[in-house]
This record gives structure tokens, sequence and C-alpha cells, in this order.
């Protein structure tokens, strides 16, 4: 597949366009209800859906299908990690107003790191063939180990990357509106906020180590596997906000998600021995997601939304009127820590002349 600049860079440029769009329309902080996230939801795929269209009618129908294909693996391997994203807000208590802006920044960085893995591995396997055995054993291996581990959650409050980043980073335990930095008596400190951003960019880059191999599986061409990554994620603020709620309902979907990772790692181990067709591998992600859904919801019908339970990771709150107005600049000192401090200096040299 030959991919023109002008190509990749139309993509960014829609890239750009379709985030500028989400910042803005969500420039405000507010909770996002059901109904809204439900229209952002079909909005992200609607236009994921017409994207695939496009490389079917330019490029043919086997990248259209190659396409869809490494879109469905994505689109369904983030669900499980929408609800991780879901125990780390209810593990640091976020106010719902709040997570759209760490979901937005999570998001475009995991737009950034999935780019350089995604370039990594198409130079990986252009120099070094073998290494697709490799990528399907592990898709094999990481297949066999969530069902294995279905029914164990994540622990935000046992991190070590939580560990790491209290220690080297101080922490105010109060929540400054949208804010990841403040200034307190000319300290800068990070919010919760800032944490928990942190542990959504590592989460996700945990679940890209098993999401790109897999849509390496089904397609080898880096424009296709990023494009179907970008067109993926990018819908995955307003999916957080649908189905976090709903997460207790699908009881089945991580064996599903199992058994997608180890077909698409079985597909790629007997790539050289038996070939699978695009059409093939699409209708047989399609069904095992279907069906550990449909199932999901018959299993758990008759119960309703409820916020997701999580071990708390701090005695977190929101920051009172007073401590928002003693707030301070966080990029440069404030006439009043200037003032504070000359104040200081001139007690101290006082203290200082009175010893001597």
């Amino acid at each position: 597949m030959n991919v023109p600049l002008y190509a990749w860079l139309a993509v960014f440029g829609v890239i750009a366009v379709m985030l500028a769009v989400d910042l803005f329309a969500h420039r405000k902080a507010h909770v996002i209800g059901v109904r809204e996230a439900a229209v952002w939801s079909v909005i992200w795929v609607v236009i994921g859906i017409a994207f695939g269209a496009v490389i079917w009618v330019t490029a043919g129908a086997e990248f259209g299908q190659q396409y869809y294909a490494g879109y469905l693996i994505e689109k369904s391997l983030a669900v499980d990690n929408v609800f991780v994203w879901a125990i780390i807000f209810a593990a640091f208590a976020v106010p719902r107003q709040f997570q759209h802006r760490v979901l937005f920044l999570g998001v475009l960085g995991a737009l950034v790191l999935r780019g350089i893995f995604i370039a990594a591995g198409a130079v990986l396997i252009e120099n070094f063939s073998w290494i697709l055995y490799v990528f399907a054993a592990f898709l094999i291996f990481t297949g066999y180990r969530m069902i294995r581990t279905r029914n164990e959650h994540a622990h935000p409050e046992k991190s070590p990357v939580l560990r790491i980043f209290r220690r080297f980073i101080p922490m105010t335990d109060a929540f400054h509106g949208q804010r990841f930095l403040v200034r307190k008596n000319g300290i800068l400190l990070a919010t919760p906020l800032l944490a928990v951003l942190v542990l959504v960019e590592v989460t996700d880059v945990v679940f890209a180590v098993d999401s790109i191999p897999a849509i390496f599986a089904v397609t080898s061409e880096p424009f296709i596997v990023f494009t179907a990554n970008a067109f993926a994620i990018l819908g995955l603020r307003a999916m957080y906000f649908l189905l976090a709620d709903l997460m207790h309902r699908f009881v089945y979907l991580k064996i599903g998600l199992s058994l997608v990772l180890i077909w698409v790692g079985v597909k790629m181990l007997l790539l050289d021995v038996f070939y699978i067709p695009t059409n093939v591998s699409l209708g047989v992600i399609s069904l095992i997601i279907a069906v550990s859904v449909v199932l999901s919801l018959r299993a758990t019908r008759g119960q309703g939304r409820r916020e997701v339970e999580a071990a708390p990771a701090g005695a977190f709150r929101e920051a009172t009127a007073e401590e928002m107005a003693e707030m301070e600049p966080v990029w440069r000192r404030s006439a009043r820590t200037r003032e504070r401090e000359a104040q200081k200096s001139g007690q101290n040299k006082q203290e200082n002349e009175t010893r001597r």
C-alpha cells in the first residue's frame, strides 16, 4: 500500500480538527450525561466507519477489511481500558466535571505514544520478520493470562507508579478545579488530577502493548494500523461516560477479549503455513465480541447503572473557596509572594543584626 505524504497530512489534519472541536465543546467543566456521551459516541463511530469506507473505495476491499478488523480490535480492547479508567477515577474520588479534561489529555498523549510504538513495530517487522512469531506468542499468552485473571481488578492505590509519583513530586490533597499544578506559599504542588493523568497515560501504554501487536496480526500497513488506532481511541472519552456505570454488566466481555487476542495470535502464528483471509478474521472477531456482549447483558438483565467502586488511593477533596482565592500564579511568583519573601528576608536580616 503506497500512501502519499498528503494522505498522512490529511489524517493528521482531520485528527487535529476533531480534537479542537471536542475541546471547544467541552471547554467548560461540566458533568457529561448519558445522552451527551451517546451522541458523541455515535459521532466518533460514524467518523471511524466513514474513514474505513474511504480506504475501501480508494485502496480496495482488502485494505478496507484490514482497517475495519483493526478498528474493531482496538475498539473492543478499549472497553477494558475504560473499566480501568473508572477504577482510577473512583480511587481518587475525581469529581465527574473534571474527568473529561484528564481523558482529553490522556487520549492526546496516547496518540503520540501509539504513533511511536507503531513506527517501532513497523521497523521491527520490516527488518526482523521473525518478530511476528514473538508477537503471536505474546498475544496467545496474554489472552490466556486474561482468562485466568478475569475476576481480578486494578488497584491504583497499590500502583508503583503512584508511589514513585508521591515520593518525588509534592502533591496537595485537594482538587483545584481542572488545574494540574498549583502554587502555595511559593511552592509548586501537583494536584491529585495530575497523578490521575499520569496513571491514565501509564495504563494506556500497558494496553497498547497488547492492542498494537494484535492489529499487526491483521495488517502490516503502518497507515492502517495508525488510523485504526487513532479513530478508535478518539472516541474513548465518550465511551467512558457512556459505559463506565455499566461495566458490572459486561461479565463475559473479558473472556471475549481474551479469545480475540488468542485468535489473532494463532492467525499470526500460522501466517506462513495457512493464510486466513481478512474477511474471515473480521467475521470471527465480530462474532466473538457480539456473543460475549449479548451473553453478558442477558446474564445481568434487570441491573441498572451504578458507579464503580474502588479502594481509596487517599483522602481527596475539592478545594474550598478560600483555598482557591489564595492560589498564586503557577509559572511566576505573585506580588504577594514577593512581598512575603521580602518581609521574611528583612526579618532575618534584623534578627542577625540583633544577635551581633
